[in-house]
């Protein structure tokens, strides 16, 4: 019987194989690790800060309202009788907004003094949804860094602000970052959406829903707003309007989901 040996050669191809193999091998581990890590990042780590931060931001808003109209009912009430001239002088227009909503004929001017001008990347209101349990601070402006990776909703520069005539736009993530429209496609006509500033709530209600459209689809934004890609899609007359938008499908930005909605009532706060 002939016994077979084992060269030198070919034991050393047989140790490099298997290192090769090993190293190989971790190399296919660590990016696996590396790669779950990245996901939890994006999907668990930047929605839980991003989440406390936008409630962060409104419990400020919050106390910086109160803390506005506490001063002012201070200062109302340090004028005595000596400004029961000014005040009925300045109460025509405060009672006449306090009484108006934007039913019967339709929405009329509001009385309700608009926020000042936003700064930049600046929250100023609140975006309340009932059906989705969302409440969600909205800065001016739509960049990524510096608004909608907080977790707010940014309001599209150029649109109308709340309670004015022509149309309030809204954008926000729809995944990461707080993903505050991630439901959005659950809203159906007559669901409300508010939207509280320093001096009124505006409440719109929901009436139309575009499911997808472009991206570059800026037609939903115009004053009275209209898809160009869909023009079965949109509103033919001025009016008062709330345009949500958002990315669609999930974990995609190829296209825009739109929801749009009317002004229903105004009040002050």
């Amino acid at each position: 019987m002939r016994i077979p040996v084992v060269q030198h050669r070919t034991r050393r191809r047989r140790a490099l194989r298997r290192r090769v193999l090993w190293t190989g091998g971790e190399v296919l581990l660590t990016a696996g690790v590396l790669l779950l890590l990245l996901v939890v990042h994006q999907l668990w780590w930047t929605n839980r800060e991003a989440r406390q931060g936008a409630a962060r931001e409104v419990r400020a808003l919050e106390r910086e309202w109160g803390a506005s109209r506490a001063g002012g009912a201070a200062a109302s009430s340090a004028g005595g009788d000596s400004g029961a001239s000014g005040a009925t002088a300045g109460s025509g227009e405060a009672g006449a907004s306090g009484g108006r909503t934007a039913g019967g004929g339709g929405p009329g001017p509001s009385d309700v003094p608009g926020p000042p001008r936003p700064d930049w990347s600046q929250a100023y209101a609140v975006l309340v949804i009932p059906r989705l349990h969302l409440r969600v601070p909205v800065a001016e402006g739509v960049g990524r860094q510096d608004v909608l990776n907080k977790g707010y909703v940014g309001h599209y520069p150029g649109t109308q602000q709340p309670g004015q005539a022509g149309n309030f736009a809204l954008a926000g993530h729809r995944n990461t970052h707080g993903e505050p429209f991630r439901h959005l496609n659950r809203l159906q006509p007559r669901d409300l959406v508010e939207v509280e500033t320093r001096t009124a709530v505006y409440t719109y209600a929901v009436d139309r829903i575009l499911p997808q459209t472009s991206a570059r689809d800026d037609g939903v934004i115009r004053p009275v707003p209209r898809s160009l890609a869909e023009p079965a899609y949109g509103y033919r007359n001025p009016g008062y309007y709330v345009t949500l938008t958002t990315c669609t499908p999930e974990f995609t930005s190829r296209y825009r989901l739109v929801v749009w909605g009317t002004l229903a009532s105004m009040r002050p706060r």
